[in-house]
């Protein structure tokens, strides 16, 4: 934690080998954050370095105190800069959806902290959120996985919490019908 401290503290005062120890400890996370919204693998790229710039134009802003949460409150807000960022390149692009397959070395992009199970898990949740159309991903990022309230989706995508709220349940249908046909029936009474 100490060692995060001083880290921070270099970036606060825009030290380059400071802010090079957050980015490639960080780069993963932020990378699977963009890329729940933006679905090209070079987009996605592109979008995290915008908001690797941010974060460390903005680190003056970052506060904290001494805790041992230090870490979890640093991913929190690199969190919020990394979703803004991606829906406002979304905003730029009129919310314009992007197809095509899921390139493999998006699942490589290492992260902090995670298993082998979660990785597992968190592939198959993105390979069906990804499937859902654009304003139901979006709304299911931001409530469910991002915590934004519908006000502040509202806000943020220029919709009613109206739209917000039906666009999450019509998302959340959507998932919950996937999920269900997707698992083979089984036979009780056979065992």
């Amino acid at each position: 934690m100490e060692q995060l401290t001083t880290i921070i503290q270099g970036c606060m005062s825009h030290q380059p080998r400071c802010q090079k120890l957050i980015y490639e400890r960080y780069y993963g996370y932020a990378f699977k954050i963009v890329f729940r919204y933006i679905y090209r693998y070079e987009n996605a790229v592109d979008v995290v370095n915008d908001g690797f710039v941010k974060v460390f134009m903005r680190f003056d802003k970052f506060s904290y105190e001494e805790s041992e949460d230090i870490e979890k409150i640093l991913m929190g807000w690199i969190r919020k800069i990394m979703v803004n960022t991606a829906i406002d390149e979304l905003r730029r692009r009129n919310m314009i959806p992007e197809i095509g397959g899921i390139p493999e070395e998006v699942w490589e992009v290492p992260d902090v902290g995670q298993s082998a199970e979660q990785k597992i898990y968190y592939k198959e949740l993105i390979v069906l959120i990804k499937e859902l159309p654009p304003s139901y991903q979006i709304a299911f990022n931001m409530y469910v996985i991002d915590g934004f309230s519908h006000q502040e989706i509202a806000d943020k995508l220029n919709i009613s919490i109206g739209a917000s709220k039906s666009n999450l349940a019509k998302a959340r249908a959507y998932l919950r019908k996937k999920l269900n046909t997707d698992i083979p029936e089984i036979d009780v009474c056979s065992y």
